[in-house]
């Protein structure tokens, strides 16, 4: 267990940390879902709305592959991965009980955009992509896609830059031998 040094209860604790972790998840997954669902009803395959000409337009693709399209019809690969992530997401949770909010964010950021593209992938056997920045040349993504990237990113600054953190002292560990 581990705590922010000289802080005890540090204002980046959350009281309810699995709170704020269903709540965020299930925020993004429905953003998520329900963009998909508005591309999907909407637009037909390949069509694109430029929304910005030359620089971002909503195009929806079928991604079969991974990231960027990489390793298209590797279905059963993709989904055991990302059940693979999601159970170590709960070890992790399990095991360190986060309360710091950024920490929080991001698990609840990668939980959601990994489970918006497993239904995507168990049900219809692709993911539904439409973001489409035509400027910098970018694969074309989704909500889902973003959480997890965003999630990552906090995941990364938090480690490079947060708080420093030291092991928690258990009694037997403490140097105190209660006389």
């Amino acid at each position: 267990m581990y705590h922010v040094q000289g802080s005890g209860r540090d204002s980046l604790d959350l009281a309810h940390p699995g709170r704020v972790f269903i709540i965020t998840g299930t925020i993004v997954l429905l953003l998520d879902q329900l963009a998909k669902w508005v591309v999907r009803s909407s637009m037909v395959l390949d069509q694109s709305i430029p929304l910005w000409p030359n620089v971002f337009h909503l195009t929806r693709v079928h991604n079969q592959g991974a990231a960027f399209g990489l390793f298209p019809g590797a279905r059963p690969v993709f989904i055991l991965t990302t059940m693979l992530v999601l159970f170590v997401i709960a070890a992790y949770w399990r095991r360190v009980r986060p309360t710091e909010w950024p920490v929080v964010l991001a698990l609840a950021f990668i939980s959601a955009g990994a489970v918006g593209n497993l239904v995507d992938r168990a049900a219809m056997g692709y993911v539904t992509d439409f973001f489409d920045f035509n400027l910098i040349s970018f694969p074309v993504f989704n909500v889902a896609d973003s959480a997890v990237v965003v999630g990552v990113g906090i995941l990364m600054v938090w480690i490079l830059f947060g708080p420093e953190r030291t092991p928690a002292r258990s009694p037997e560990t403490s140097g105190d031998d209660g006389q």
